[in-house]
């Protein structure tokens, strides 16, 4: 990671649909890579990130031959991380965590709350340059429904009690949680969302092409929030929009 100033540095999130338009129509991931690139996030958390689908190769004319992450990695960030969570007979998706520092991976926590909709919790520790202390990142993609996902944030919130000891940590990721409970129990456990801490309300991020739904999050515990983001120009490129915030280690 390259920061301007020590202990500063920039994460971007974004549910990328596996690579294609809302309606399934084209190919988006050559330009998402792009997109993405021009931002420069430090930190590049992912979800439904389609790693591998040979039925994808066989449909569109260019698709990327290597697994997604090498694709989007290649020649910019240093690092990544991926989870599997969903394998089927063509490939598998899941989310990743790219980083332009090296990453030391963790695991990637089985947290589905129903058997037809795996979901998983992927966990990543990086350094900034010239900066000792690690920070903790978990990219997540929660329930469809309330109940589950009240569930699984009991479990994302001891999961981060057990492995981050307190220290840095971001969770960013699609929450699905269009009706906000997932900030109550995210702030009785330290953390702050970038969005609502800057404007008072998460960003509206679904879907992408009239966003009336706050999705998409990015919840800080010991990190500084400078400013935030919504990607409004990625309208076709997803069924979500990215959001982006610059961050600082306290």
């Amino acid at each position: 990671m390259t920061q301007s100033v020590l202990g500063r540095f920039s994460v971007m999130t974004i549910n990328v649909h596996k690579g294609v338009s809302p309606l399934h129509r084209k190919s988006t991931i050559y330009e998402l890579r792009q997109k993405m690139r021009n931002h420069h996030p430090d930190l590049l958390f992912l979800q439904e990130l389609q790693q591998e689908h040979r039925g994808r190769i066989r449909r569109f004319g260019q698709w990327p031959l290597t697994e997604l992450t090498h694709f989007l990695s290649e020649d910019f960030w240093h690092d990544w991380h991926y989870g599997k969570n969903v394998e089927y007979p063509d490939g598998h998706h899941g989310n990743a965590i790219l980083s332009k520092r090296p990453l030391q991976k963790g695991q990637n926590y089985d947290i589905s709350a129903y058997r037809f909709e795996k979901r998983g919790l992927l966990h990543s520790v990086t350094k900034l340059e010239g900066v000792a202390t690690p920070i903790h990142c978990f990219c997540v993609h929660l329930a469809l429904f309330e109940r589950g996902r009240e569930r699984q944030l009991d479990e994302i919130i001891r999961y981060i009690d057990s492995l981050a000891e307190g220290g840095p940590t971001i969770v960013a990721g699609d929450f699905n949680d269009w009706r906000n409970r997932a900030s109550a129990p995210m702030r009785a456990a330290g953390f702050s969302e970038v969005f609502e801490e800057l404007t008072g309300a998460p960003a509206k991020t679904f879907p992408s092409v009239k966003p009336m739904l706050s999705m998409d999050r990015i919840y800080v515990r010991g990190l500084k929030i400078h400013s935030a983001e919504i990607l409004h120009e990625w309208l076709r490129l997803s069924d979500h929009l990215g959001i982006t915030a610059e961050l600082e280690v306290l």
